[in-house]
């Protein structure tokens, strides 16, 4: 496994808690808009009534703006982009965030200079995780089959979208893997990653 996944040359990464230290309250944002707790946030925006959702998107963008310029890298992220970048890796971002705020966050761990902004796919390019739509947009931009894609995330979006687009799917940031049907790696963190590809 370790040798094929070292060969591997298209890299897309969840953002925030994957490159970033997760700081996002969901309990709270859910709170703040009216949005059940049970409910997912971007699906629900989605079928509110036009002026009632841009609303409530234009406040989860200013709460998440200030969240990006205060982000904080991940264990290991920074070594691990920059690793792949050096090898010349083509890398991309897959995130649930905008577009604009995905760039900022970059720009705040050090590592905007790693990623083409047109690789840079937010909810307003695709339809958000887990649909696979963003995965196979990077495919055909970088001309290549998505199972030569790696998917690398912190939470089942991003298996469940590695999974249906047809790409590998690596987990990190958690101890344990609780999906491991899903997950063809499991690293505690983008260190121990990074690691795993020197092997």
């Amino acid at each position: 496994m370790s040798a094929r996944l070292r060969d591997c040359r298209h890299w897309v990464f969840d953002m925030d808690g994957t490159l970033t230290l997760a700081v996002h309250d969901f309990p709270a944002i859910r709170r703040a808009l009216g949005i059940p707790q049970e409910e997912d946030i971007l699906h629900h925006l989605a079928a509110l009534p036009e002026a009632e959702a841009a609303a409530k998107h234009a406040w989860l963008l200013e709460h998440e703006r200030e969240l990006a310029i205060g982000a904080v890298a991940a264990p290991g992220a920074v070594a691990l982009v920059r690793a792949l970048h050096e090898r010349g890796c083509r890398l991309g971002i897959l995130t649930r965030n905008a577009h604009e705020l995905a760039l900022l966050t970059l720009a705040a761990i050090g590592l905007g200079d790693c990623f083409d902004t047109l690789d840079v796919v937010g909810r307003g390019e695709a339809p958000p995780k887990p649909d696979p739509a963003g995965l196979l947009q990077l495919a055909a931009r970088w001309q290549v089959a998505p199972g030569e894609l790696v998917m690398v995330g912190d939470y089942r979006f991003d298996l469940d979208c590695a999974r249906a687009a047809g790409a590998h799917a690596v987990l990190v940031n958690l101890a344990d893997n609780p999906w491991p049907e899903l997950t063809d790696w499991h690293a505690v963190d983008c260190a121990a990653l990074l690691a795993r590809l020197a092997q």
